[in-house]
């Protein structure tokens, strides 16, 4: 990954995840961790030789001006097995301002009784974190998916976001528009004899069309650029 990137070995750690909280069904580590800015969030257990892998973030972002922060749960406030439950650490740890933090959970975490009173200290004790919001996304968490893994997180200046395509932000009728389009595509079941079925690649492509259309995304696939 950092060659591919092209990552220079100042600005890369290389930090193990801890087999025994893999065994516990951390299958990725932002179930066990997670960062913003000059802040690593992180479980006591989500690391091998933690010590040594903060002491790298911290040397490293150091020697490039920055200040690193670590907030270590306990394992004696939070399980492992909670954290993977609640899905504590699949959340968004967002910047404000005024330049403090808010932690975005699901509503797991506040079902979750040891997660929850853990979550009102980690406020009140003068860190980063000033602030929780709780959501309700229990649909998403259905299919392994907590705040984290429900939108894709691009800081832009002002001038940048105006490149953007703005038929792909998000707003009140471009979702209900979408909710539209996939109650009218999406079929509720899917057979083996489907795959076979001629039919299922023209109602795939009928919906993609429409897709590209609605997010104002062109031609972009090669079937819509066939004669």
């Amino acid at each position: 990954m950092a060659r591919l990137h092209g990552l220079s070995e100042g600005g890369v750690v290389y930090a193990q995840q801890n087999p025994a909280v893999i065994d516990q069904g951390v299958f990725h580590n932002d179930v066990i961790s997670v960062g913003n800015g000059e802040v690593l969030f992180y479980h006591e257990d989500a690391f091998l030789e933690t010590d040594a892998v903060l002491g790298q973030l911290r040397a490293k972002l150091a020697s490039k001006g920055g200040n690193f922060q670590a907030i270590c749960v306990p394992r004696a406030a939070v399980a492992v097995e909670d954290a993977v439950r609640s899905y504590l650490f699949n959340s968004q740890l967002l910047s404000r301002d005024d330049g403090s933090m808010l932690l975005v959970v699901p509503e797991e975490c506040r079902n979750n009784e040891r997660v929850w009173a853990y979550l009102g200290q980690l406020t009140s004790q003068g860190g980063p974190v000033k602030e929780v919001k709780v959501f309700d996304l229990k649909q998403s968490m259905q299919n392994g998916g907590g705040p984290a893994c429900l939108r894709l997180r691009v800081a832009l200046k002002e001038s940048e976001l105006a490149a953007v395509n703005q038929g792909v932000i998000m707003t009140a009728p471009l979702y209900d528009t979408l909710v539209q389009w996939v109650d009218k595509h999406y079929r509720d079941r899917l057979g083996e004899a489907d795959l076979a079925d001629p039919q299922l690649l023209m109602e795939c492509r009928t919906a993609l069309d429409e897709l590209t259309q609605i997010l104002k995304l062109g031609s972009v696939y090669p079937f819509q650029r066939q004669p």
